[in-house]
């Protein structure tokens, strides 16, 4: 669906804490786009009913507000599911309502133990299922292994990281950490890719940092490569 626009309290929020007036998002890319799977964009931001889903045997949601919509689906549309990828405790969201959803009669999928922890511990779901991300192996490989050879270390000691504005994704713990090691190794390298613009000032990269924006999935592949951690 469409992205939201930023309401006006977030503006101001973004304001206080430094981050300057934020444009109106765009559009995002998505997983299915190079995908052969029928995929569907509403024309508007808004909840999903009945008439936007077909007919299926599964229907899953991914996200607090996503569950809420699923949660109203007739039978007809599949059993449901609630995929955890985060627990969304963030400022900006309705904290009951995220609380609510974990509440909600649909089983459970957590992709790390934490968030099953707090399925079971915090809201008494003893039927999480853990499914931890896994990785293409024929899409991300070290090239010197399969040339047989054992991985070797980098000329120049070199860290990646993704980067990202997004405040709970610390970034600005990783940059500190590895302003850490570079006290200890002056020649430390920082790599670094992202989906959004060029760094901004309030969150700066290194000096000589490589950045890489947007990259490909097989440039994404070089850059794991050339990387020590």
């Amino acid at each position: 669906m469409p992205l939201p626009q930023p309401t006006l309290i977030q503006q101001l929020r973004w304001l206080l804490r430094g981050r300057g007036w934020q444009s109106a998002p765009k559009t995002q890319k998505s997983h299915f786009d190079k995908v052969d799977v029928e995929s569907r964009v509403i024309e508007t931001n808004r909840p999903i009913t009945d008439l936007d889903v077909p007919d299926a045997d599964i229907v899953m949601a991914t996200w607090w507000e996503t569950a809420e919509w699923v949660a109203k689906l007739s039978p007809r549309k599949g059993t449901k599911v609630y995929f955890f990828p985060h627990y969304e405790a963030f400022d900006n969201v309705p904290q009951g309502r995220v609380e609510a959803t974990w509440r909600l009669p649909m089983h459970k999928i957590a992709v790390a133990q934490w968030l099953a922890d707090i399925a079971r511990n915090e809201y008494g779901d003893l039927s999480v299922s853990l499914v931890p991300p896994t990785v293409d192996t024929k899409q991300f490989y070290d090239p010197q292994s399969r040339l047989g050879q054992p991985r070797g270390k980098q000329s120049v000691p070199t860290v990646g990281m993704y980067y990202t504005r997004t405040p709970w994704k610390g970034c600005d713990i990783a940059l500190k950490a590895f302003s850490l090691a570079a006290q200890k190794i002056p020649n430390l390298r920082l790599v670094a890719f992202g989906s959004g613009d060029s760094p901004p000032s309030y969150l700066p990269l290194p000096p000589g940092t490589e950045y890489n924006q947007e990259p490909t999935q097989e440039q994404l592949r070089e850059f794991y490569s050339k990387c020590d951690a």
